[in-house]
């Protein structure tokens, strides 16, 4: 007989393929609301997408931080 619960996903199993599927649904849907002009759409679908958890920090060690580019700096 089956158990009458599924244990909860834990932080160390990767992705499903079901939240793989919406993260790039979600995507899609902020591409197009941007493309069309619907920019407060576009922000609800890209805030979706950053409260699904994020399945790189779940297996690999914490990215360090994105170098800060001093302001007025020349890029070339």
């Amino acid at each position: 007989m089956r158990a009458a619960f599924e244990p909860l996903e834990t932080e160390s199993e990767p992705e499903s393929p079901d939240q793989s599927a919406l993260r790039l649904m979600l995507s899609y849907v902020e591409a197009e609301c941007l493309r069309i002009g619907a920019t407060e759409a576009a922000r609800h679908a890209a805030l979706a997408v950053s409260n699904l958890p994020d399945p790189v920090s779940a297996t690999a060690a914490p990215r360090p931080p994105a170098p800060v580019r001093p302001r007025n700096a020349r890029l070339h």
